[in-house]
């Protein structure tokens, strides 16, 4: 299939006249396409000439017009085949563009048409490609010129790094960070200029870059490996540590000039751990497509309309301002829950209950609004399976879902199919290391007027003498306001330690820079004038003296101890007393006695560079979310809004508590060693971490309910297939998300059949409420010999019992109202959210069978047979697409037997009339 897009590629690119090269037949002037077919065929034109011909063409509003445009005479061979109702194609054809173009042709034709379309241009490119006589020399792999110039600049920024290193102005850590960075930059534009020579040579009919462009072999990391600079390499590590470091000398030669005996020592890394990891990644990945089926096999469309009033509100993926996933294609597909208007003009888009297609999608997103609530797989009501309205559209066909459909299967095969795929890319590129580089300054993103909220900064002189300001608060944000209008534009969060370069008030233009900061280390900072004194800093004990070999600056770096009773902190003396703690790894950069300004460093915490996400640190992070697993250091996260105060010191944990308006207290205990993010005095919201590390789903779950935890996993493994460049749409990972929200937590059982801390279905829960919400339990008999202590009766029943006694002078039955249980929403991972299906025999294929059949067994549990597995190993046909239950009673005839019924029905009815 690449030959084919190479060829279909090289036939619609067009080449001027130039000094050395003449193209026959350049801005001739045709009526239509045979003639030019005839210049072609007369040798009057070459292949990649550019004319002017008479075609059909849609315009912008979708409609077909006859007018003169500019073209190729490729590109009118090419649209020999395209179908008449389509119009002319006239766009350079890569792998991507060719995708669209079969879709678009898809809709407005039908499907013969589209196969015939695509057997005519698999002949047309396979053909092309034969007679192109692409062919790769060594002579196209050119080395940029600036190359060199580029590498010498690098290297005297590295020769600097190691001279403030070795004068002792940074620490070992920074400067690893920073040359990584250097190198990272230079590798980024030695690509950038590579590629942009090689498409300026010979026109673009380079063909290296032909292969490249036209998307069928090749990406710029391996062209710029070949022609640029092999750029970092990956260190090797023992298995089982997570990220790799990088090797901070990087491979500045390439393939094409050769690679010396260290590059190529260096190199054989990368290769054999390519190879290595598939091997044993494939096994992780397919597993995980396993328990993905498994859990979400019984996921059928089964209803038209569940009636849901619920829905998702969806916005655009944002990355600080950055749009990720604009909005149109998060809500395309899917069904809107209420109409939309378009704000300006109040006309409506769309209604409620309505598909939002592509056209529609854009419309809103043009329109400026920036919240839709559409209708998802996580709010639907449908007892057994989902209904059309919350799926949408089935991507697989493009209309919409259908009864039957086995959505659940689908949305398995769509996250784990990728995860196949990704854990065999990384070896493509054999251990090149790709770090970004790191953010350090935050821009403004609109012209406005700056307003500051809650920032605590102090005024110091920094190293040329001019006085800056420093934020030493955390929760201080920054909002850029509309001038014309007072409308607020942005707000962003200010980091701890950064130096801000505006004032409030100010007015600002897009791209100013408000503040910069630190990008490789966190810092802890004095807030007031005072002396420094170090409490509990014990060498050997709490910290040790690292020494650098190359420069002899000598540091204290904080280490773990065991004696939990000695904290390491520092404290400040001046007209008052400040007390800071040292987490594990800061590097104290003070020495005691030291006289020190409130916004000066006196601690530096390196932040964790160089860390290489590839997806061996994907799968086992999807999974990791999947099985909703609490991470290994798990932040410690506030549940109420309120004010932080400082507590005391409770063996070796740092208590904080949080005191909200009402005075409510939280105790929350923070071990030492880890870095603590609110201060004394500040406000923070529920749900806000109070330490550094990963927040736990299931603190999201208890503290923001079940929504924003859903929100949250959707986003996050979205993440990890993001930075691999693998789509997956919403709706897959919502349907696996659904299946592990399925159960509850029952907290208070009431009158119902159900036991405290059960996990009980959720719909079944809800039926079980509904049966018990207008019922009475007998307290006491009274002489009735009906009733008993306890049961649970209508209404009715106790106004008989109770009138029939009444009658006889006996003592009437005494009751209440009966007591509907309460539950709270649980998160289970996909392996137990599996186990726990109503079907046994599903669950017992699946994992610890011994376990599950013998409780089946005690528990005397029944199988409905309701899901895909339990049918396929009983040999049913599965209840899905033309096996539904329902569907089981139709018979499928042609219309001759239909209408042969027909009349013998009527005639038997006459007959029985008579």
């Amino acid at each position: 299939s690449q030959d084919m897009v190479l060829g279909l590629y090289y036939i619609t690119k067009g080449k001027r006249n130039t000094a050395t090269e003449t193209v026959r037949g350049e801005g001739k002037i045709f009526y239509s396409s045979e003639e030019v077919i005839i210049a072609y065929n007369e040798r009057v034109v070459d292949l990649h000439a550019w004319i002017k011909v008479k075609a059909n063409i849609r315009n912008a509003d979708g409609l077909l017009e006859h007018k003169l445009i500019e073209t190729t005479v490729g590109r009118v061979i090419f649209n020999q085949h395209v179908p008449a109702e389509v119009g002319f194609v006239n766009a350079l054809l890569t792998k991507k563009n060719l995708r669209e173009i079969i879709g678009d042709i898809i809709k407005i034709t039908n499907v013969p048409k589209t196969a015939k379309f695509l057997d005519d241009i698999k002949q047309l490119g396979f053909r092309t490609a034969f007679q192109g006589g692409l062919s790769f020399n060594i002579n196209d792999l050119i080395i940029p010129d600036v190359k060199e110039e580029l590498l010498e600049n690098a290297k005297g920024e590295v020769d600097e790094v190691w001279d403030s290193y070795n004068m002792g102005l940074i620490t070992n850590n920074e400067r690893y960070n920073q040359i990584v960075d250097i190198w990272s930059r230079v590798d980024t534009r030695i690509t950038e200029t590579l590629i942009k020579e090689l498409s300026s040579d010979k026109q673009g009919f380079n063909s290296v870059y032909m292969m490249l462009d036209s998307g069928a072999r090749g990406s710029k990391q391996q062209i710029k490996q070949l022609a640029g600079i092999r750029g970092l390499m990956a260190k090797p590590r023992k298995s089982g540590s997570t990220g790799s470091e990088i090797i901070e000398n990087p491979i500045l030669s390439n393939f094409k000039g050769g690679l010396n005996v260290l590059d190529y020592f260096i190199s054989t890394h990368g290769a054999r751990k390519g190879l290595a990891d598939t091997a044993l990644k494939t096994a992780d990945a397919g597993y995980l497509t396993r328990r993905l089926v498994d859990v979400a096999q019984d996921v059928v469309i089964t209803e038209e309309d569940c009636g849901t009033l619920r829905g998702i509100a969806t916005t655009a993926l944002k990355d600080n301002e950055d749009i990720i996933e604009p909005l149109s294609d998060r809500i395309a597909g899917r069904t809107s829950l209420h109409d939309v208007y378009d704000p300006i003009s109040d006309m409506l888009i769309v209604s409620g209950g309505e598909e939002i297609t592509v056209d529609i999608a854009k419309k809103i997103e043009d329109a400026g609004i920036e919240t839709v609530e559409i209708r998802s797989v996580l709010t639907c009501e449908s007892k057994r399976g989902v209904c059309v309205k919350c799926y949408g559209k089935n991507l697989a066909s493009g209309n919409l879902a259908q009864k039957g459909d086995a959505v659940g299967i689908i949305a398995a095969q769509s996250i784990g199919e990728p995860g196949t795929q990704l854990t065999l890319r990384t070896f493509h590129v054999g251990g090149v290391a790709g770090s970004a580089s790191v953010e350090s300054t935050l821009a403004a993103k609109f012209d406005g007027t700056i307003q500051f909220d809650g920032l605590r900064t102090v005024t110091i002189e920094n190293n040329e003498g001019e006085k800056t300001q420093v934020v030493i608060g955390r929760t201080g944000e920054v909002r850029i306001i509309d001038t014309k209008n007072d409308r607020l534009l942005i707000t962003n969060n200010i980091p701890y330690g950064a130096t801000l370069n505006v004032k409030d008030g100010q007015k600002v233009h897009k791209g100013d820079v408000i503040c910069t900061w630190d990008p490789f280390n966190n810092v802890i900072m004095a807030e007031i004038n005072g002396t420094v004194k170090f409490e509990n800093v014990i060498d050997g004990v709490t910290y040790r003296e690292e020494a650098d070999e190359q420069t002899g600056h000598r540091e204290k770096v904080v280490i773990e101890t065991r004696d939990k009773t000695k904290i390491p902190s520092i404290v400040v003396e001046g007209k008052e007393k400040k007390s800071y703690n040292l987490p594990t790894g800061s590097h104290i950069i003070m020495e005691e006695g030291d006289d020190v300004r409130a916004g000066q460093v006196i601690v530096k915490i390196p932040r964790v560079l160089g860390k290489l996400r590839d997806i061996t640190g994907g799968l086992p992070r999807v999974t990791e979310l999947f099985e909703a697993r609490n991470p290994s250091n798990p932040a410690v996260v506030s549940e109420i809004d309120g004010v932080v105060m400082m507590g005391a010191i409770k063996r070796g944990n740092r208590e904080i508590i949080i005191e909200a308006k009402d005075g409510v207290q939280k105790k929350y205990l923070v071990p030492l060693t880890r870095q603590i993010l609110a201060q004394d005095g500040d406000f923070v919201k529920a749900g806000a971490s109070l330490s550094d590390g990963q927040i736990a789903p299931f603190d999201i779950l208890s503290i923001k309910g079940p929504f924003a935890v859903q929100e949250y996993v959707v986003n996050e493994i979205q993440e990890v297939y993001r930075l691999q460049g693998v789509k997956i749409n919403d709706k897959h990972i919502e349907v696996i998300v659904r299946q592990m929200m399925r159960k509850v937590n029952i907290v208070d059982p009431g009158d119902t059949r159900f036991l405290e801390d059960d996990l009980e279905d959720r719909f079944d829960f809800v039926q079980e409420n509904d049966y018990i919400y207008d019922k009475k339990v007998v307290t006491d008999v009274g002489d009735s010999t009906k009733l008993r202590a306890g049961q649970i009766v209508t209404l009715r029943e106790v106004r008989e019992e109770n009138s029939i006694l009444r009658r006889n002078d006996k003592k009437p039955v005494e009751y209440r109202d009966a007591k509907p249980a309460t539950s709270s929403p649980t998160l289970l991972g996909i392996t137990k959210a599996s186990l726990g299906v109503q079907s046994w025999i599903s669950a017992a294929s699946f994992q610890e069978t011994t376990k599950v059949l013998s409780s089946a067994a005690i528990n005397g549990k029944t199988d409905e047979m309701l899901g895909l597995k339990e049918n396929v190993i009983t040999g049913h046909p599965i209840p899905a697409g033309t096996g539904l239950r329902e569907f089981e009673s139709m018979i499928v005839g042609s219309k001759e037997e239909y209408e042969l019924l027909q009349t013998t029905r009527e005639a038997m009815a006459f007959d029985e009339e008579e």
